[in-house]
């Protein structure tokens, strides 16, 4: 019995990080991570330095997108609170040498906090990064972001998975695109992607289906031309992102039947070039509700850092974390495809 029709009779859920776990873990013939990094010359994988804090707002969202490793959408009542924001704005208080507050989600614009967090965290002249949709933009009551966005220089780091209509709305929902492209012309309206505006607007694409991203500079070619023909929309840079076996994605390549197989093309296109650029090397991402993880992906598996007394924003430690080992796991593989994956696009 495979595993895709073990689940099913079991009727288990993979919304249970531990049972997402259990299907990761190698089989008998499988390489494992670790073992993987050994053959390339590391021993284990650590972080040298924080340069960025990736905070979690929630898992709240206006959309239920099919390759979303957060499990978000509108049913989700996960929002952090004004306690643990608190919290994060201290650490970069005390700790100048972050740099970057990456605001992540769910849709981050719909924590009710996000306008405050923003604002004091460029109060402290940190960079802040906006993850959004697009799409929420567009929705009743959130109309005012384009122009507070633009307001305080916030970096928007956008999902657009592809320049052509069929292939988004296929990942993201119908009518996606349209509202898409509506939200990327608002922001090309006020600055957003043109040169010397100071205002930083970035496209994010991942594969539809089960491939791996392709050349990031290639593509990157190819949005430019086709949104500037198609639409006029301008923007500075694109991000691909692999599609990592965690979550939503994880049970979409079970019901496929296409789990092994997509593990099995992330590990033969392993890259050891990718090691040294990889994102738990230099971010502490922050959960919701205030614990503390080496990445977005380990967050949702459950998989905290390695630092037992520091496994809370209430108890960040510097020193230690700055140089922590990192927790890895079957799914790092996803990062360590091809060209690399992390929440800065492309590595190798």
């Amino acid at each position: 019995m495979n595993r895709k029709t073990s689940l099913k009779h079991r009727g288990e859920s993979l919304a249970d990080p531990k049972k997402q776990l259990t299907i990761l873990t190698p089989s008998a013939n499988a390489v494992p991570f670790g073992n993987q990094l050994l053959r390339s010359g590391h021993e284990n994988l650590r972080s040298d330095r924080i340069d960025i804090l990736q905070v979690n707002l929630g898992k709240l969202c206006n959309m239920t997108c099919s390759h979303c490793h957060v499990d978000a959408g509108p049913d989700r009542r996960e929002i952090m609170q004004p306690k643990e924001i608190d919290a994060c704005i201290e650490v970069l208080r005390q700790h100048p040498q972050i740099t970057t507050l990456d605001l992540t989600g769910g849709a981050p614009e719909m924590n009710p906090h996000f306008c405050e967090i923003v604002t004091e965290a460029k109060k402290l002249n940190r960079h802040v990064i906006d993850r959004c949709n697009l799409t929420i933009l567009l929705a009743q009551g959130f109309q005012y972001l384009p122009e507070f966005l633009a307001d305080n220089q916030v970096e928007i780091v956008a999902s657009l998975p592809c320049y052509l209509e069929e292939n988004t709305d296929a990942q993201r929902g119908d009518g996606t695109y349209t509202k898409s492209v509506e939200a990327l012309l608002k922001l090309n309206e006020l600055g957003y992607g043109k040169p010397d505006s100071g205002l930083i607007l970035t496209l994010v694409y991942n594969p539809v289906g089960q491939s791996l991203p392709p050349d990031q500079t290639e593509l990157e070619s190819d949005y430019r031309r086709e949104l500037k023909s198609r639409f006029g929309i301008v923007f500075n840079r694109l991000f691909t992102i692999t599609n990592m076996p965690v979550s939503r994605y994880l049970d979409y390549l079970i019901r496929i039947g296409e789990y092994e197989s997509y593990m099995q093309k992330l590990v033969d296109a392993f890259n050891p070039g990718a090691i040294e650029g990889l994102m738990c090397r230099n971010t502490v991402s922050i959960s919701w509700d205030g614990q503390l993880f080496d990445c977005d992906f380990n967050q949702m598996l459950e998989l905290e850092v390695s630092v037992k007394e520091a496994r809370s924003i209430h108890h960040f430690d510097y020193e230690k974390l700055a140089k922590r080992p990192i927790v890895i796991g079957q799914h790092c593989f996803g990062c360590t495809a091809g060209c690399g994956s992390s929440c800065q696009g492309a590595i190798a």
